[in-house]
């Protein structure tokens, strides 16, 4: 399937082929970076916000964070610590030793026994349910794509599998999800994520629940007046320009070709910039929660 380059990246198909672009003209000295460089970039974490939305985004998973009764891992209450979880369960995932993996597994499943629908509750959830971890892994792996596309270039369709089959697989497999629930290719997620999306529905108590993270508010720090603003706009303008418009419809934010312009615009800076620096800086601070994560297993400190 080919695509045109005047559909957002965010909306394309992870089983698009790549788009054919004349080679960008480079100053020899410069680093190049190419699509195999498979680590994990620190410039992803803008994706984040947008990323837990989406995750949200099916009622469930939704409420089963705003009702959850693991109040460390909340984060609305304890942001910094949340990042740090859900920054670990990817670079484990994707890069973590069968070691490492097993201690965070253990670690998690150990949480979400708590977390868990009552009677009180609008809709019935289980962090258990493969069902639910499968739609979170494919948000991952869907905004892992996204950013790739964005920060490395394309990928061609042999990369795109091996991508698809290892990092892909492995965040969506990592805790219950067996392997044969991951869907047999690229064309078969592009099939199931098209389902999946008729079951999303953000309501007023989750989306009140999400707007801060879409902008960037963290609890306890505000920087002054203009400060706090300017940087909540650029925040959402971010968050929004990573969601597929489903999604932006769902939290209520508007998106326009002006803002598309400004957001592609940004995007082709950043990955300027993330192109210039060196490897260790351009993987920080995955390359730095892997390490901590392995302190944190060797001396018995708790892992989530």
């Amino acid at each position: 399937m080919t695509v045109s380059e005047s559909i957002p990246l965010v909306e394309r198909s992870v089983s698009d082929s790549a788009i054919a672009r004349p080679a960008p003209r480079r100053r020899s000295w410069l680093p190049q970076v190419t699509c195999k460089d498979n680590m994990m970039m620190g410039v992803a974490l803008l994706a984040g916000p947008a990323n837990v939305i989406m995750q949200l985004a099916r009622p469930e998973v939704g409420y089963g964070v705003l009702e959850s009764r693991v109040e460390s891992g909340r984060v609305d209450l304890h942001p910094i610590k949340r990042a740090r979880t859900t920054f670990t369960y990817l670079v484990v995932a994707t890069q973590g030793s069968e070691e490492q993996k097993t201690a965070f597994r253990e670690a998690v499943n150990s949480a979400h026994r708590q977390v868990r629908s009552t009677a009180d509750s609008p809709v019935k959830y289980n962090a258990f349910d493969r069902d639910l971890q499968l739609w979170v892994g494919a948000c991952l792996y869907k905004g892992n794509v996204d950013v790739h596309r964005i920060f490395l270039g394309e990928m061609d369709d042999e990369h795109a599998d091996r991508h698809y089959h290892n990092e892909g697989k492995a965040m969506a497999t990592m805790l219950q999800v067996p392997q044969d629930m991951w869907p047999a290719d690229r064309a078969a997620f592009d099939r199931y994520w098209q389902e999946q999306l008729d079951k999303v529905h953000i309501d007023d108590a989750v989306r009140a629940y999400l707007q801060p993270i879409a902008a960037s508010r963290l609890r306890g720090l505000t920087l002054p007046g203009p400060l706090q603003r300017a940087n909540e706009r650029l925040a959402l303008l971010i968050t929004t320009g990573f969601l597929p418009q489903r999604f932006r419809d769902e939290m209520q934010l508007p998106w326009d070709a002006a803002r598309q312009r400004r957001f592609d615009r940004l995007m082709r800076l950043l990955r300027r910039v993330n192109n210039l620096l060196p490897p260790f800086l351009r993987a920080f601070p995955f390359n730095l929660i892997l390490w901590d994560l392995e302190r944190r297993i060797r001396t018995g400190s708790p892992l989530v």
